[in-house]
């Protein structure tokens, strides 16, 4: 072994991630990880770096949840986190293909409008049917954020595509079948209510 202190390690790695210095807590954890390829918190650790810096968004909460679970068991909590990441690992891949990332890749495969430039041409004073009915067919929306997802569904419905706003949910909801605001959509599309907000 190197004269690497684990636990030291660690706890830079931890203090890293706490400040959002992503970068660092990734390259401690992985060094932990090289040194004691059995450190499930290491392991753990690179898992949730990666995914902050990707910038998913539930990373932030599930760390904090994390070191409150090792302050009851640490042992359980590295065993209960690591399951947690291991069956989020594939909704998350699968959820990243719904909502068309990673970004770079997919641009360059095919022609695409981000949601915010569509957003902004409607706000520009072009009508979102008009405008959705002028692309949809020559070019696809590209959608990163889930809010931004949500927000397009609420438009589509709203302006009559409800049968295609009916396939984006059912894809999203076979990866996030308990999501709250997607569930929602699904009722109000299944109403035929428009969006009041």
């Amino acid at each position: 072994m190197s004269g690497m202190s684990k636990y030291k390690t660690l706890t830079q790695a931890k203090e890293s991630f706490s400040k959002a210095d992503f970068k660092n807590a990734l390259e401690k954890f992985a060094a932990v990880l090289q040194n004691y390829p059995n450190s499930k918190e290491a392991y753990n650790g690179v898992i949730l770096s990666e995914m902050a810096m990707s910038g998913e968004g539930g990373a932030e909460a599930l760390f904090d949840y994390y070191e409150i679970l090792k302050e009851e068991d640490k042992e359980e909590a590295d065993n209960i986190m690591s399951e947690i990441l291991q069956n989020m690992d594939g909704s998350l891949e699968k959820l990243s293909e719904v909502f068309a990332e990673p970004l770079r890749d997919r641009l360059e495969l095919e022609d695409g409008i981000l949601y915010k430039d569509f957003k902004a041409i409607v706000e520009d004073g072009s009508s979102f049917k008009e405008t959705f009915e002028n692309i949809m067919f020559s070019t696809r929306v590209i959608i990163t954020k889930k809010e931004d997802f949500v927000d397009f569904l609420d438009n589509l419905i709203e302006h009559d595509f409800a049968e295609m706003a009916l396939t984006y949910l059912e894809n999203a909801l076979s990866v996030y079948p308990s999501d709250e605001l997607l569930r929602k959509l699904l009722k109000k599309l299944a109403k035929g209510e428009l969006s009041e907000d």
